[in-house]
């Protein structure tokens, strides 16, 4: 090989690893179609107000009491803070992409087949937190929504804010956080959201999802395939949970029990009088009273 092809290879070789490192990662914007600086700190302003604004109205939802209508009106408004803010945020990459190999089997089948194995592992692990007290009353205090109000405006509610969620959460701030980490930075943002509730259940329940619902945005590159688990998941869980917990075991209350030195008096006071003079006296044992 002569001198000038050795150099052809060498400079070949520099240009392609010189592509590779510009390149964007799949999902990511390239530098020729960064965005602005002035439409980035615009993204971030939306989202952390949508982001405040919609832990807040959790926390109210999930407070309100359970079947009225102040419970419907916080839950539609919360959906409609999680999608406004996701669009006005953007962008949200809802269908095929060409960085991903997107079939419908990946989009579609993929993710209804996670949400259902999911959902079993939660039921199997609910069955366990039935027998804790704290975690048995966080579930059921959640659940009682489903129980007490109306079963197709639970599951109407339910389904909204799922879809909402994954706009906002795995749409609008994973694209913003893409160049860093952003299963860890939705994750930890969706597990924030859920502990506004100050309920250990929906949180452990919240970290637990956002990394299953980031690691299908991350393989999809689409937000379809996290609705589509979040919503398999969220519609069998307020299906199929609310009957285990009807019937979940409760500890009965603790029988009085008397101390052994008690003594029921019926009789007059100086009966009472020589009872309680020979229980003094003695050391242990039931106390004795000596008739004279």
């Amino acid at each position: 090989m002569t001198a000038s092809r050795r150099n052809q290879w060498r400079e070949r070789a520099a240009s392609a690893r010189q592509r590779a490192r510009l390149s964007p990662r799949p999902g990511q914007r390239s530098a020729a179609r960064a965005e602005p600086a002035r439409t980035c700190t615009w993204r971030r302003l939306v989202i952390a107000a949508t982001g405040i604004s919609g832990a807040r109205l959790l926390s109210a939802s999930l407070s309100a009491r359970a079947g009225s209508r102040q419970f419907y009106l916080l839950t539609a408004g919360l959906a409609a803070t999680w999608t406004g803010g996701a669009l006005a945020a953007g962008p949200l990459p809802w269908g095929r992409t060409p960085d991903h190999d997107n079939s419908p089997y990946r989009l579609v089948v993929m993710p209804v087949v996670t949400g259902t194995g999911a959902f079993g592992l939660f039921y199997g692990a609910a069955r366990l937190a039935r027998h804790l007290p704290m975690l048995n009353q966080a579930i059921t205090t959640v659940l009682r929504y489903a129980d007490d109000g109306s079963a197709p405006l639970v599951l109407l509610s339910a389904a909204a804010n799922a879809v909402a969620e994954e706009l906002f959460f795995r749409g609008a701030l994973w694209s913003l956080t893409q160049r860093a980490h952003p299963l860890a930075s939705t994750a930890l943002a969706y597990t924030a959201a859920t502990a506004a509730t100050r309920n250990p259940a929906l949180t452990i329940a919240g970290a637990a999802t956002s990394v299953l619902f980031g690691l299908h945005r991350c393989a999809s590159g689409s937000v379809l395939a996290p609705v589509l688990t979040h919503l398999t998941w969220s519609l069998l869980m307020l299906n199929r949970l609310p009957p285990l917990f009807r019937d979940a075991p409760h500890r009965k209350p603790p029988t009085a029990r008397c101390h052994p030195l008690t003594i029921p008096i019926t009789t007059s006071g100086w009966s009472r009088l020589r009872a309680l003079a020979s229980v003094s006296s003695s050391a242990a044992g039931p106390a004795r009273v000596i008739r004279r």
